[in-house]
Order: structure tokens, then C-alpha cells, then sequence
């Protein structure tokens, strides 16, 4: 099935979106490959797949570098679409300072404490401090996501910042259990209130 098709396909009633393609695809692409090397043709008899073989290695690298590249497209055009001047890192973040502020910047082993809005890239929002508080974390060391703690470092006290970070700088393949879906780049807002 061409991209194309899947353009009006409806699973469920869902209507399929790019993200859906992009994770029909890697699906697809990665049981195709699994059947494939678990076939043996020699007789009609399954061979178990050695996940430890270079080569079911190297094929899955592949996979992930072309879901990577595929992430990073999709957050290329949100960016452009709205005609945002972001910086992009080796790992992948991209980050922009909305507001400058006067403060110390922030660094590891800092407890950073701030306001924060976080949403996927359609515009759900997922948490907001608005609702919760201020969000305090342990620059380099609490459990929040690796992206947070990259971008974070870029911002003084008194900035204000739009962060997105890739999926696998956010929540990776499980998203959060609750609001973050799988795969899914999400976008921070933050002002870096306090260093302690």
C-alpha cells in the first residue's frame, strides 16, 4: 500500500494522519523484516531470529535512523509552518529564548523551578503549571526527560523558552502512560523562575 492509500484509510473510525503512517510503516517494515529472517526456506519449520546477529542489528538501526529522520522532517515543518527562528542541537532538540532574562544560568546540579506548558504538536495540551504549579527538578539528575534537562541549561533566570523535543528525548516508545502518547515530540513552554 502506497502512502497515498493510506491518505483516506480509516482504522477503527480513526482517520489515518502522518504520525499514523510513520508508525504503519515502522510497524510494518520491522514485522516484515522479523518474518522474513525467521523463515527458513530449506524446510517449512521456523527458525527462532537471533536478535545477537549483526545483520537483525544493522536492519533495526536502520529502521530507527529512518523513524528518526522521518520525526525530524515532521518537526522541521512545524517550525517553519510557524515561521519560527529555532536552534537545532546535535541531539536533536530545537529551542528558542521567547523572553531574555537577567538571572544565572541554569546549570547541572541546579534545582531548577519553573512554569511550563507541555503539548504534542497538534495543540493538545498534556500538563500545564497552571494547573499543577511549578515544576522543580534537579538539573542533570531527576527523572524528567532528557530533553528538558539539555534545554534547560540554555535559559537564565527570567527567560522564557519554547523547547520541542524529539521522542526519544521526551517519552520515547511508551510515551508517559497518560497524556503523552507513543512517539509523539512534544513541545515545551518554560520560564525559568529560580536556581537553587
Amino acid at each position: 500500500m502506497t502512502i497515498s492509500q493510506f491518505e483516506n484509510l480509516k482504522i477503527k473510525g480513526v482517520v489515518c494522519n502522518n504520525k499514523t503512517i510513520i508508525y504503519l510503516t515502522n510497524y510494518i517494515l520491522i514485522a516484515s523484516f522479523i518474518t522474513i529472517t525467521a523463515c527458513n526456506r530449506g524446510n517449512n519449520h521456523a527458525k527462532p531470529v537471533n536478535i545477537e546477529s549483526q545483520a537483525f542489528k544493522e536492519k533495526l538501526i536502520d529502521a530507527n535512523k529512518m523513524y528518526v529522520k522521518q520525526e525530524s522532517d515532521e518537526i522541521d515543518r512545524y517550525v517553519e509552518h510557524h515561521n519560527w527562528k529555532m536552534t537545532t542541537t546535535g541531539t536533536g532538540l530545537r529551542y528558542m529564548i521567547t523572553k531574555k532574562g537577567t538571572g544565572e544560568q541554569a546549570a547541572d546540579e541546579k534545582r531548577a523551578k519553573v512554569n511550563y506548558k507541555i503539548s504534542l504538536l497538534d495543540g493538545t495540551v498534556c500538563y500545564s503549571s497552571d494547573s499543577t504549579g511549578a515544576k522543580e527538578f534537579l538539573i542533570g539528575r531527576d527523572n524528567v526527560e532528557s530533553g528538558l534537562h539539555e534545554g534547560i541549561k540554555y535559559m537564565h533566570v527570567g527567560d522564557k523558552a519554547t523547547l520541542i523535543l524529539p521522542s526519544y528525548l521526551a517519552h520515547g516508545l511508551v510515551g508517559d502512560e497518560g497524556k503523552i502518547p507513543p512517539h509523539a515530540s512534544v513541545l515545551y513552554e518554560l520560564e525559568l523562575l529560580e536556581l537553587r
